[in-house]
């Protein structure tokens, strides 16, 4: 039987209070995480009308983001793998830099959404909770009204770019 326990405060190796830490450049990280999203048939994260502007949506508590589109995408990698590593290498990141996102998010919730799992022929994982579940499905509703909501300024404010 496996045991649910609470991962939101555990001791990573390295510098945890790391807000912007990147294990890689951003530049590769985009690239593989672009990478992975073509794989998988497209990435949820940006709304784009064209080759220029993109809008993005976040949850913000205080200074830190609460949700936003990558920490979706990796709620969405945690439900499909069950593993935070496995999730984190789909998007082209460490496992550190997605388990300080995971730690992120289960703090600035009431409640954890993601747990650990130890146990099992595996030796554990990672799963959604109900919260995780119910908070990355409202909030990938909120991406598509608000792509709804915003297409036409979108498209208008894209033209007004410089080329580049």
């Amino acid at each position: 039987m496996k045991e649910k326990r609470d991962i939101s405060h555990q001791h990573v190796t390295g510098r945890v209070a790391g807000r912007g830490t990147e294990v890689k450049s951003g530049k590769s990280r985009r690239a593989a995480a672009k990478k992975a999203a073509t794989k998988s048939g497209g990435s949820k994260s940006k709304t784009t009308a064209g080759d220029g502007g993109s809008l993005r949506l976040r949850l913000m508590l205080g200074r830190e983001i609460a949700m936003g589109p990558g920490k979706a995408d990796l709620l969405d990698g945690i439900a499909a793998t069950g593993s935070i590593s496995a999730a984190g290498r789909r998007l082209g990141m460490s496992y550190k830099r997605a388990w300080l996102l995971v730690d992120t998010m289960n703090r600035c919730f009431a409640a954890p959404l993601v747990v650990g799992e130890s146990g099992g022929k595996a030796g554990g994982g990672a799963a959604l909770t109900a919260l995780g579940k119910e908070v990355l499905q409202r909030f990938r509703r909120m991406q598509v009204m608000t792509a709804k909501a915003c297409a036409a300024d979108l498209k208008a404010l894209q033209g007004k770019l410089r080329k580049g």
